[in-house]
């Protein structure tokens, strides 16, 4: 058995960086939907946002789906 690869946490502004859009964008619709398309952060203690490493390649493939 092979072990899998989890790629490292990213910020909110890597994030948006990647998705073309504002870090605001993220954090309204964070706030009003309680989630980016279906992407959860954990909340640190500093109170910033950790996103998953593969969140961009999940929002991209969550839209060739849909």
């Amino acid at each position: 058995m092979t072990p899998f690869y989890t790629p490292p946490d990213i910020s909110t502004e890597t994030l948006a960086a990647q998705a073309h859009v504002k870090p605001s964008t993220i954090r309204v619709r964070l706030c009003r939907t309680g989630s980016y398309f279906g992407l959860i952060p954990k909340k640190l203690p500093n109170g910033r946002l950790s996103w998953p490493g593969d969140s961009y390649e999940r929002l991209t493939n969550s839209a060739r789906k849909g």
